[in-house]
């Protein structure tokens, strides 16, 4: 199995480190990685959410997006027999929009070889909510709304599984992002009920199989003080790898020094040899 960091960011993440791509690639050399994924987060419709200052920070402006891509494209020529860098996005699931990522995908398929799926927003009091903002946001604009922690798990299992279906019709590698993103914030919220979580992930495992949509071992909730944990449970991943549902190591890394954290914990569930 070759060695992959396939979720990782960049200086156009403006919610990131504004590094330059050669610290993030070098540290993965370093580390033995023979694949990275650039895989930035592209831009949001005009609107999608009310907060001007968090939406300006969380995703690359329009205008930028081809810069990004005349970006990552320079680095894989530039290390090209030292590392596979791989040309990527991670997608948002815009429910209401999708065809505002339809259109990007349209645009960039022939450059793109990865696509990150991810879920980070749900409807909720005063419109669309960024679910991984902060904890105090949650309480506030996201439990609030839906009123008990199992409403909110529910809803974003739904999202998720939307999500897969839409992914399916991509041609190039995908991945659900990070698909427990949902804990990020769990201990400092209400008691999230672990067995309606493993029935809504068992209920997404024929799904994966069927739709050939991979999952994103995103291991970057370890280094969140909320969460403490991969965004993947163990069972589950060991679940997919009996179904062959494709595995790929993802250190969601804004930083250079975050590329390869969390690989330890990848390797034992995988059995691959350490860094």
């Amino acid at each position: 199995m070759i060695k992959w960091d396939g979720h990782t960011h960049t200086r156009f993440c403006y919610h990131g480190n504004d590094a330059i791509q050669e610290l993030y690639l070098d540290r993965a050399i370093e580390l033995g990685f023979e694949r990275y994924t650039i895989s930035e987060h592209p831009p949001l419709p005009q609107g999608w959410i009310e907060d001007k200052k968090l939406w300006d920070e969380l995703a690359m402006p329009e205008e930028e997006l081809p810069d990004y891509m005349a970006y990552v494209k320079e680095m894989k020529r530039r290390y090209e027999g030292k590392i596979d860098v791989a040309v990527g996005l991670e997608l948002d699931y815009l429910p209401g929009q999708l065809d505002y990522t339809e259109r990007i995908v349209e645009k960039w398929h022939k450059d793109l070889e990865d696509v990150v799926y991810s879920v980070h927003y749900l409807p909720g009091i005063g419109g669309t909510r960024c679910m991984d903002y902060k904890a105090d946001d949650f309480k506030t604009n996201i439990l609030a709304h839906y009123g008990t922690m199992d409403n909110v798990v529910n809803e974003y299992y739904d999202h998720v599984e939307a999500a897969i279906e839409w992914a399916s019709q991509l041609p190039m590698r995908k991945r659900i992002g990070h698909i427990n993103l949902i804990e990020k914030f769990h201990l400092e919220l209400p008691p999230i009920d672990e067995a309606l979580i493993k029935r809504r992930l068992e209920r997404i495992l024929p799904l994966l199989v069927k739709s050939n949509v991979g999952i994103d071992v995103n291991t970057a909730g370890f280094r969140v003080a909320t969460c403490g944990k991969p965004y993947v449970p163990e069972w589950f991943l060991a679940e997919c790898r009996k179904l062959d549902i494709p595995c790929v190591y993802g250190s969601d890394s804004h930083k250079p020094e975050q590329v390869g954290f969390g690989w330890e914990w990848y390797a034992e569930q995988m059995s691959l040899p350490k860094l």
